[in-house]
């Protein structure tokens, strides 16, 4: 239990699939006495990739102490890998932070600022395989904890982060009182939310439609990935 009320930040960028971050957004806000922060680095709204505005509340320059940074995930993470602001603004946050968390494509930023190494981690499925990029062990689970590190599948895995996150820090009773607050009772139509649900042909037939977005993803990602060694190079020379 902290003692004192906490600080959540959440990173917003151009982008942003807005679910990663609305998702924990709504769970976090409901702790009481909680602040949280959407950070970016303006005040300028911010279009998401469905074409959702949201405004952020806080510069990464003005931002507070934080018990939480969290990063969502989103076709607008390619050019967080290689944004120097952004990185270096995580990686110093990292070490005063208490919790570290990437939600669905947003722990691959995590992973371009240097702070996946020898992590077990998650993230979306479709991406999974990016993580070994930087230094980070891939696991096929909707919800990775590894230290203070949490890290989630696609886009609803927010949720189950967040939630987690509340009862590692108030207890497991907050967490289920947010929980039934906003009654995530999840119970889908079709068994469909991961490959093996969906079956060979229906995976196949998205993995085809993505292709053109996963190509692109695989040369931000080797971007990233080379921006990242010639930063620790350039420091251990």
């Amino acid at each position: 239990m902290t003692e004192k009320a906490p600080s959540f930040g959440l990173l917003l960028f151009p982008n942003v699939t807005q679910l990663d971050l609305t998702g924990p957004y709504e769970v976090l806000a409901r702790v009481p006495g909680a602040q949280v922060h959407l950070l970016w680095k303006t005040l300028d709204p911010v279009r998401s990739d469905t074409g959702l505005t949201i405004l952020p509340t806080t510069t990464l320059a003005e931002a507070p102490p934080l018990d939480l940074l969290l990063v969502p995930g989103g076709g607008g993470i390619n050019a967080l890998l290689t944004d120097g602001e952004v990185l270096a603004f995580l990686e110093e946050r990292a070490s005063s932070t208490r919790y570290l968390s990437g939600i669905c494509t947003g722990s691959l930023v995590l992973g371009a600022a240097g702070l996946l190494e020898g992590k077990r981690a998650g993230t979306h499925w479709a991406s999974r395989d990016f993580l070994a990029a930087f230094g980070a062990t891939p696991v096929a689970e909707r919800v990775v904890v590894d230290g203070a590190l949490f890290t989630g599948g696609g886009v609803t895995a927010g949720i189950d982060v967040a939630l987690r996150i509340v009862a590692d820090l108030f207890g497991e009773e907050t967490a289920r009182l947010v929980q039934l607050s906003i009654e995530y009772d999840p119970h889908p139509p079709f068994d469909a939310g991961s490959p093996d649900g969906a079956g060979e042909g229906v995976t196949t037939d998205l993995l085809a439609r993505m292709r053109p977005m996963l190509e692109a993803r695989a040369a931000a990602v080797t971007a990233g990935a080379e921006a990242l060694r010639r930063r620790r190079s350039a420091r251990s020379g």
